[in-house]
């Protein structure tokens, strides 16, 4: 079973764009936004996924993610995702050992900024980057699928 292990913290200042090794574009939309049961359709930049998550308990969750045609994951996102597509730009950010993924959001959600580092278990230390602010790993508000 594949899990995912993040953490998530608000970001504080714009560090993070000097030290990036790479950024993408990302639109993302969702067929479900149930919390027991999420499905997401990306699109980076040329690429489509669709990704299927289950509930969270604390930092880890089950995660299923393949890659799709990006010509079908444009037509899912435009006919059957419910709600608004999120787009935002991330920033690939090595630091202390860890990569860490910082997305700025866009349109309806401009202004938002989070960093998110994911881990191979939930007892793996790590540093914080100068970029990282408040820790809002489970909070629901920050939820792609909640934005």
């Amino acid at each position: 079973m594949a899990k995912e292990i993040e953490d998530k913290y608000l970001v504080v200042s714009d560090d993070f764009k000097a030290m990036a090794t790479d950024v993408k574009s990302i639109r993302q939309g969702y067929i479900s936004r149930a919390p027991e049961r999420t499905v997401r359709i990306r699109i980076v930049d040329n690429r489509g996924f669709i990704t299927l998550k289950g509930l969270s308990a604390g930092a880890a969750r089950d995660e299923y993610e393949y890659e799709i045609p990006v010509a079908d994951a444009a037509e899912i996102l435009s006919r059957l995702c419910e709600g608004k597509v999120v787009s935002k730009t991330r920033y690939i950010v090595p630091f202390a050992g860890h990569t860490w993924e910082v997305d700025v959001f866009h349109g309806d959600d401009e202004g938002l900024v989070v960093a998110e580092i994911e881990l191979p278990d939930e007892h793996t230390p790590y540093d914080l980057p100068p970029f990282a602010g408040r820790k809002v790993t489970g909070d629901p508000r920050y939820y792609n699928s909640n934005l």
